[in-house]
């Protein structure tokens, strides 16, 4: 009984030094582990910080098509330099191909008709013009000058209609044309395939949420920074502005301004998905940069310093007299 009494008391014991422990080792203090990076650091005394996103300059341009088609075959390919007016998918074009045909077909029945009429007003005028010079009443009767006459103008205006009827016809070849010619779509500008969202025997519809194709400058890109509101009265025109690539935070990218777009738009998490949420509104600015020796691509983050501009006199001008006397005496 003694020796049962004495092992419990030395578990209690041993219980006792381990939590002892347990609690000794839950309160040590960590220490921080290194950061892989180091943060990106302004070189100005008083900046501007804001987010940014490499694009190309006069933007992106995301090419959708005119009409709900199949694309029945794609020209270009990612990283596709093209020139302005080059193809770069088509829709199916069989049933518009049909109809050309067929606006085709009435074109020459329609011109013979009118090459019949035109010898038939010759005939006929050259009938009155032979009954005209007959003087004689009792060789030609006045209804044979009416009847020749009438037949005449019913000749011109038929031939007047048939005129009309191929201008028509022609015109609407034309409009069937024009038509399948925009089932060609083609690039608006010079610039670059950057992303290639469709393939051949996929059905395109306008208006979707992702472009078929995106096309952009790469020869020369832009920074757009977003400005936080409540930041934007402290950038002024002209600001100088340096932006460092997440990856390399160490590295500048010395920034030209370009122009600060006049609307303050809703901001977004940069993820490149309609469905972002909009947590606040931003004053977006342009810069421009000359490519530097590492490289760099569009739609890249870049973290934006920006440098503030100086309080102004109004910060530290008086109050007016007026103003003054309104406060209450201490």
């Amino acid at each position: 009984m003694i020796i049962l009494k004495r092992f419990s008391v030395w578990v209690a014991l041993a219980g006792v030094a381990f939590a002892a422990w347990v609690l000794v080792g839950a309160n040590k203090v960590e220490p921080m582990p290194t950061p892989i990076s180091e943060p990106p650091r302004s070189p100005y005394e008083q900046t501007v910080a804001a987010s940014g996103i490499i694009e190309s300059v006069n933007e992106n341009v995301r090419i959708a098509p005119p009409v709900a088609g199949l694309i029945i075959k794609i020209f270009v390919a990612v990283g596709d330099q093209v020139k302005e007016q080059a193809p770069l998918f088509q829709l199916d074009d069989r049933e518009l191909r049909a109809q050309l045909l067929s606006r085709e077909a009435a074109i020459p029945p329609l011109q013979a008709q009118i090459d019949e009429q035109q010898y038939r007003i010759g005939d006929l005028d050259t009938q009155l013009r032979r009954l005209k010079a007959v003087h004689d009443e009792r060789a030609v009767s006045e209804d044979d000058l009416k009847r020749t006459w009438y037949a005449l103008e019913v000749a011109k205006r038929t031939r007047q209609r048939l005129e009309a009827n191929l201008k028509q016809a022609i015109a609407q070849r034309e409009e069937v044309t024009i038509l399948l010619d925009r089932l060609t779509v083609r690039a608006p500008r010079d610039g670059t395939i950057l992303q290639v969202n469709v393939r051949a025997g996929e059905y395109a519809t306008p208006g979707a949420s992702e472009p078929l194709l995106l096309l952009g400058d790469t020869q020369r890109l832009q920074v757009r920074a977003d400005v936080d509101e409540v930041n934007a009265p402290m950038v002024a025109p002209q600001a100088a502005g340096v932006a460092s690539l997440k990856s390399m935070a160490g590295t500048k990218i010395p920034l030209t301004f370009v122009r600060i777009e006049p609307y303050v738009v809703p901001k977004k998490s940069l993820t490149g998905d309609n469905s972002e949420r909009v947590d606040t509104r931003v004053l977006q600015i342009i810069y421009r940069f000359d490519r530097p020796p590492f490289p760099v691509y569009a739609g890249q983050q870049v973290d934006v310093f920006i440098q503030r501009q100086p309080a102004g006199p109004a910060a530290s001008a008086p109050r007016p007299a007026a103003s003054r006397q309104q406060e209450p005496a201490p």
